[in-house]
């Protein structure tokens, strides 16, 4: 469900998890004698030993990639955000909950840079606290079959482009009530 800004950071990780399955995924083939024939089975237990290895970097090297949030004060912005729906003390029932929120004096971007504008950034989504979502629009069915019936916070943030909160943070919340069917 988690947005995510793209970018260097997000394309190494890609080539680096699939190459991790491919040299896996070879050198498996071989050892079992089910492809790759004319690969030396010394090859393929490298490959194999080397597949995991590829797959924690693609977790680690991107985020030595990404861009860094200076230290010091943080920028502040003009922008408001509020919550549209779901209204406060709603009652909602089913699979899913439709968010819409309103975003005033601020615009969405996709890029993530260390280049702050008090106009420009991201929206995150917090349910009870936690991380529900990184958005690039405004508006946002999100699944809650799993969500326990009874009250809930939702907390919108108006985010800088390099996903650090503004100083004072731009957020807005809402409770509403799971129903129990």
């Amino acid at each position: 469900m988690l947005a995510h800004a793209g970018g260097v950071p997000e394309t190494v990780a890609t080539v680096l998890a699939g190459a991790g399955f491919v040299f896996g995924w070879i050198g498996l083939s071989r050892i079992r004698g089910r492809g790759f024939s004319g690969l030396p089975r010394g090859i393929a237990f490298t490959l194999l030993g080397v597949a995991p290895i590829v797959l924690v970097a693609s977790l680690v090297v991107p985020t030595w990639l990404g861009p860094k949030t200076a230290p010091g004060p943080r920028p502040s912005s003009t922008a408001t955000i509020a919550i549209v729906r779901p209204e406060p003390g709603a009652v909602v029932g089913g699979g899913n909950l439709e968010i819409a929120l309103d975003l005033e004096g601020g615009r969405v971007v996709e890029a993530t840079t260390t280049d702050i504008r008090p106009d420009t950034g991201h929206l995150h989504v917090y349910l009870d606290g936690d991380l529900l979502s990184m958005t690039y629009g405004t508006r946002q069915d999100v699944a809650i079959d799993g969500l326990a019936p009874g009250p809930h916070e939702l907390v919108a943030e108006y985010v800088a482009a390099d996903h650090a909160p503004f100083s004072p943070a731009v957020t807005a919340s809402v409770t509403f009530v799971k129903a129990d069917r």
